[in-house]
């Protein structure tokens, strides 16, 4: 089980371990839930929209016109 103290001006330091775990670093932002029962999840937003650039190779078809578009029109 990892610990941290908040500090008087409401700061906090993430254990080492556990920005080993949810690969943290300087600069990473936290996302913070409190859950209606009082449960708190923190959760690191370590990845950019553009990591995923490049991993969905577009369908092998021709090009379609405007006009197919709207067909529903």
């Amino acid at each position: 089980m990892h610990e941290s103290t908040i500090t008087a001006k409401g700061q906090t330091t993430v254990p080492v371990g556990i920005r080993e775990q949810v690969g943290a670093g300087p600069g990473s932002r936290l996302v913070w839930h409190v859950l209606p029962n009082g449960t708190l999840i923190v959760r690191a937003k370590t990845g950019k929209l553009l990591d995923l650039a490049g991993t969905v190779k577009p369908p092998k078809r021709g090009k379609v016109s405007v006009d197919d578009m709207n067909a529903w029109r």
